[in-house]
C-alpha cells in the first residue's frame, strides 16, 4: 500500500500520518508497524518519529495483516440457540476497540464458533475489562442481541461482583453515589467529578482478614471502570488495580460473580461464576 504525502500533512510525524490515512489502526499500531520495518519512507526503512514532507512516498507492507487470530478456549457456563454464557478468564479483551488487533478476544472466540456473526463487536452484549474475570453473556443472533442489550440499557440486569480491597470499609454496607467523568489529565482513566454521569454502587463486606477485605459489589449503573473508580475515591482501591492506586499483585482482584436477567423465552435466569481460588489465597496470605 502506497501513499503520496499531500501538503496538509507536511512536517508531521510518520506514525501520525499513517494513523490519519489508516484510522482502523491508530497511532500506537502505526508506531509498531514502523518499528517492525513494515514502513518505507522514500524507499528507506523509516522510524515512527521521522517527519514527512509534501511529495514523500510512504509504502506500507500489509502482509502482517495475514497473521491469523489464534483460537482460544473459554469455559462455558450455559449455552442455547440464542446465547452463550462464559466464564471469562482475566487477561482477555471482550473485543478489540475498533482497530486492527491480532490478539484473541471474546468476540473473536464467539465468531469462530458462529460464522454467521460479523467481525468486530457482533454478539458482545456487554463487556468486562481485560483484567476482570467472571460471568459474561454473549448473543448468537441479532434477535438475542437486541433482547439482551435492551435489558442492560434499561438497567434490568442484576450484576454482582466480588473484589479484594485494601483495608476495611466503614460502614460495612452502604451505597456509593458519586458521579463519574473521564479524567482529562489521563484520558484512558476516569474519576469522580461533579460534571460526571450518575453512578451508584452497593457494597457489602463479606470477610476481613489482615490488611485486605473481600467485598460484594452490586452496580446499579454501568459506567466505565465504575467499581474501580468508586473504591479508589474511598481510599480502598482494588488489589492489583495499578491504574487506580491498588496494591501491586499478580492480577486485578475483581470478579464478575453473578448475572441475573431474562432469556429470550422470557424466563428469569441466574448465572454464577465461582470465585477463583487465588482470591482466598491472597486474603489469607497477603504479600
Amino acid at each position: 500500500m502506497q501513499f503520496i504525502v499531500e501538503t496538509e500533512f507536511d512536517h508531521i510525524r510518520l506514525d501520525t500520518f499513517i494513523a490519519r490515512q489508516l484510522p482502523l489502526f491508530g497511532r500506537a499500531q502505526a508506531k509498531k508497524m514502523c518499528e517492525q520495518g513494515n514502513v518505507l519512507l522514500n524507499k528507506q526503512v523509516a522510524e515512527p518519529t521521522d517527519r514527512v514532507t509534501s511529495g514523500d512516498v510512504v509504502t506500507i507492507n500489509m502482509d502482517f495483516m495475514k497473521q491469523p487470530i489464534p483460537n482460544i478456549e473459554i469455559p462455558i457456563i450455559y449455552e442455547d440457540e440464542d446465547c452463550v454464557v462464559i466464564n471469562k478468564p482475566t487477561g482477555i479483551l471482550s473485543h478489540s476497540k475498533g482497530r486492527y488487533n491480532p490478539e484473541a478476544t471474546v468476540a473473536s472466540w464467539l465468531q469462530n464458533r458462529n460464522k454467521q456473526l460479523g467481525d468486530g463487536k457482533d454478539g458482545i452484549v456487554h463487556r468486562l475489562d481485560r483484567a476482570t474475570s467472571g460471568v459474561m453473556i454473549c448473543a448468537k443472533n441479532p434477535e438475542a442481541y437486541s433482547w439482551l442489550q435492551k435489558q442492560f440499557s434499561q438497567r434490568k440486569v442484576k450484576k454482582t461482583y466480588i473484589a479484594l480491597i485494601n483495608g476495611e470499609l466503614n460502614p460495612r454496607e452502604a451505597i456509593i453515589d458519586m458521579p463519574i467523568e473521564r479524567n482529562p489529565r489521563a484520558p484512558a482513566t476516569f474519576r469522580v467529578g461533579a460534571n460526571g454521569k450518575q453512578a451508584l454502587t452497593h457494597y457489602a463486606i463479606l470477610r476481613v482478614a489482615q490488611k485486605f477485605s473481600l467485598i460484594e459489589l452490586k452496580p446499579e449503573t454501568g459506567r466505565t471502570h465504575q467499581l474501580r473508580v468508586h473504591l479508589k475515591k474511598l481510599n480502598h482501591p482494588i488489589v492489583g488495580d495499578m491504574l487506580y492506586g491498588g496494591e501491586k499483585a499478580n492480577r486485578l482482584y475483581l470478579h464478575a460473580h453473578k448475572l441475573e436477567l431474562h432469556l429470550l423465552n422470557k424466563k428469569p435466569a441466574t448465572f454464577v461464576s465461582k470465585l477463583p481460588s487465588e482470591f482466598y489465597k491472597q486474603l489469607r496470605n497477603p504479600k
